[in-house]
């Protein structure tokens, strides 16, 4: 695992283990962290406050424990409803509101937990020090934002400002002293109920927005750099270093679609007249994927996996143990009222028992998914490398297991923009393009026979355009109608859903709005457990559990342990 993809499952564990904690607080069994964001199903929960936002690169396990902490504690001791209808409209006043607001509950943490009392303090301190060594105190906004959220915690959690920077805000605090103080005696007294303090937030916040105005900055959701780098679009305040973390991890782009919000996410399909789903065999020729698998062959044999140590893992990890008859003749157990007679003939007898014979068996089913679309290209040889070791691995440990594909039948929408077009182009058409599934290896089909036809992942024409959704809905559809009781559907891309054509008609996120409803809803269904494989690419934002993995270089043990580890995280 290289120091990229080290990085990037580092990311992950913090945010199963932040939202393991988080569920704990609060009570909510369906909150998961997703694109470094908190999700309540598949709904994004609000930003909340800016300390809530650590960074994997620069902040320790304290922090994420302290944000964790004040997360379960804005869900169990907050009542959104009426913090909605109590906030203000101005951006400014709004944020400010949220982080008092998220002072109060954390001010509201019992006193039976000390650890999470010092878990709320160490990660204020944290981002209260980020925050200065920044260089975001030098300026007279900047540094009357800082105080304004110093005091104001100080006075409502009981606990002292950050000593390190106590000298710097004593001019601030006395100027602060005459506009605030009444309110701030407020904080303190009624923080235990949420509608007295938000009348003493708010007006604290009108102030401070004031303040903030004469002092001929612009009030707005922070400086242009701060909000490119932090992408909040919120008063940003916390230099967390996103802009270096995009550099280095490249996450899929993603977003909501109007037109899919409109239509209160129904979606459309203009025709579906020229779909087709073909067995991959039967798109190339006998020679041609006779080559084609000499060429897989090869670069299998180069790699040097060692298929039989694959197998007795993804045995151990899949099977479960299940009964498998009764061995007789045992000198313990259960006895064995067929050998009762032999006690009288022979009373020195002792085999009278038999005890239940317990074998591993994998009652499972796995689906591979491959996009198909161009960007894939370059990478067909080391997937097709990929899913083959790994289907006949699969198959020696009694795993069924399916691989599947999808593209499109032609570039730029072909055949159905084409009909688009002849009916007079009506707005929002849906879906526009023609959709194909492949299927490589169907889980009827033993490796052996299939072995020609995963060898046309190699066939360069078949990679067009993606249309992810509809093709993960495809999958899940047959493994549902497998009998085994475990389904694991594994997506391979390296990128977003991508068709020009569907992008042009409706909107540039039609397509991944409705992948990640998509998944969404396997996901809560919790028939299938569903995983994204990035090739590249951090996939966080489209399925809850994720993997990156680099096959620029090589495809060895290393890259099949990686996505081993995602399995194990499915099968919880």
């Amino acid at each position: 695992m290289n120091d990229l993809q080290q990085r990037i499952r580092h990311a992950q564990q913090l945010d199963e283990l932040c939202a393991a904690v988080v569920r704990a607080v609060s009570g909510e069994r369906d909150l998961h962290f997703r694109g470094r964001r908190l999700h309540r199903g598949r709904d994004p929960l609000p930003w909340f406050a800016p300390h809530l936002h650590p960074s994997p690169e620069t902040d320790d396990l304290g922090s994420f424990r302290g944000v964790a902490d004040g997360l379960g504690l804005r869900l169990s001791r907050s009542d959104a409803a009426l913090h909605d209808r109590l906030k203000p409209e101005p951006p400014v006043e709004r944020f400010l509101f949220e982080m008092l607001e998220q002072f109060r509950v954390e001010a509201l943490a019992p006193e039976a937990m000390p650890g999470m009392v010092h878990n709320l303090r160490h990660r204020h301190e944290a981002w209260s020090l980020a925050f200065h060594h920044a260089g975001m105190t030098d300026t007279a906004r900047g540094l009357l934002v800082y105080a304004v959220a110093q005091i104001c915690r100080a006075r409502v959690s009981g606990q002292q400002v950050v000593e390190a920077t106590e000298d710097m805000l004593e001019a601030t605090r006395f100027a602060l002293s005459p506009r605030i103080g009444h309110a701030l005696a407020g904080l303190r007294r009624d923080r235990t109920d949420q509608a007295a303090y938000a009348v003493h937030a708010r007006a604290i916040a009108r102030t401070v927005a004031e303040l903030l105005a004469d002092a001929g900055e612009e009030p707005d959701a922070g400086t242009a750099r701060a909000e490119a780098e932090t992408r909040r679009g919120l008063f940003s305040l916390v230099a967390d270093m996103d802009a270096d973390v995009v550099e280095r991890i490249t996450t899929a782009p993603s977003g909501r679609s109007q037109v899919l919000d409109d239509a209160v996410g129904a979606y459309r399909v203009f025709t579906t007249a020229w779909d087709r789903e073909h067995e991959a065999a039967t798109l190339a020729r006998k020679q041609v994927l006779g080559a084609h698998r000499e060429q897989l062959d090869r670069r299998i044999a180069d790699q040097g996996v060692n298929v039989a140590r694959l197998a007795r893992t993804l045995r151990a990890l899949l099977a479960r143990p299940a009964r498998d008859g009764w061995d007789s003749g045992q000198e313990e157990g259960h006895i064995d009222g067929r050998r009762l007679a032999q006690l009288i003939a022979s009373p020195a007898e002792r085999r009278l028992f038999r005890t239940e014979r317990v074998a591993p068996v994998a009652d499972c089913a796995l689906a591979f998914l491959i996009d198909c679309s161009g960007s894939m290209k370059q990478h067909a040889e080391s997937v097709a490398m990929l899913v083959d070791v790994f289907a006949r691995a699969l198959e020696q440990a009694g795993v069924a297991s399916e691989i599947l594909g999808y593209t499109t039948g032609a570039w730029n929408g072909g055949r159905a923009r084409r009909d688009w077009q002849r009916a007079g182009k009506p707005p929002h058409p849906g879906r526009l393009n023609e959709r194909c599934h492949l299927v490589f290896k169907s889980a009827d089909t033993p490796w052996r026979r299939a072995r020609p036809s995963i060898a046309a992942l190699l066939k360069a024409d078949l990679f067009r355009e993606g249309i992810d959704g509809e093709a993960v809905d495809w999958a899940c559809t047959r493994l549902l109608a497998r009998s085994e009781e475990r389904k694991l559907l594994l997506v391979i891309t390296d990128g977003s859903p991508m068709d020009s054509a569907t992008e042009l008609a409706n909107d540039a996120h039609y397509l991944d709005h409705h992948l990640r409803d998509v998944v969404a809803r396997h996901e809560q269904a919790g028939r299938i457990a569903i995983g994204g494989i990035g090739v590249g690419l951090d996939l966080s934002l489209c399925y809850r559990n994720s993997q990156v993995i680099d096959v620029a270089a090589s495809v060895g043990n290393a890259v099949f342990a990686e996505i081993v580890g995602l399995m194990a995280w499915l099968r919880r």
